[in-house]
């Protein structure tokens, strides 16, 4: 019997495949520059680092103009169906008489987990731009005390290793291949239209 998942249509559309790889191609591009050089690879890293950082910024921007403004947020909200789904996947139990939906409740979650990692990342890299020279602005890390910034950097660093694993566990995914769907649809858009059929 076919998977009911697969039924064939427009799963992604354009921009928003579009805002998945400039995202991806510029979280690469930030753990490169952020991690190479601790692991002793020399290079003048900072000025990629932020620039793709603001880019990313403009990026995660365009990506919430999408949410509330054409998509919704509703598609993406925990609901009562993501729980009832979540303890019967633990219990072995089938998901039948749950609510259809796009995303599954494991999908939900890796989203949520993913943008708070990346909201807090792109935050407070934003404020440490004030601690470069940059053609646009001087340098002036006196806007924070030194115990502010040590808690800016704690959180960059914490939410740069959650989005590493993150990322990892995402590629990890989209290659097993009762997932090979979702990557497709990612790539040339039409896939399984429901992650959770009833």
């Amino acid at each position: 019997m076919a998977d009911s998942r697969r039924t064939s249509g427009v799963r992604h559309q354009l921009s928003d495949r579009l805002f998945h790889w400039v995202m991806a191609a510029c979280i690469i591009l930030l753990g490169g520059t952020a991690f190479l050089p601790i692991i002793g690879i020399k290079f003048n890293w900072l000025p990629i680092h932020w620039w793709t950082g603001v880019a990313l910024v403009a990026a995660i921007l365009f990506h919430l103009y999408r949410v509330f403004a054409v998509h919704g947020i509703g598609k993406m909200l925990p609901m009562a169906d993501d729980a009832r789904e979540t303890v019967r996947i633990a219990l072995n139990r089938s998901k039948e008489g749950l609510k259809p939906a796009k995303y599954d409740a494991f999908q939900k979650s890796y989203h949520w987990a993913a943008a708070i990692s990346v909201l807090a990342t792109a935050a407070t890299g934003l404020i440490m731009l004030a601690k470069i020279d940059t053609t646009f602005w001087k340098r002036d890390p006196s806007i924070l005390s030194e115990s502010a910034w040590g808690v800016i950097y704690v959180i960059h660093g914490l939410g740069a290793m959650l989005l590493l694993f993150l990322v990892i566990l995402h590629i990890y995914f989209s290659f097993i291949p009762s997932h090979r769907a979702y990557l497709v649809s990612m790539i040339r858009g039409r896939g399984p239209e429901l992650a959770r059929k009833d």
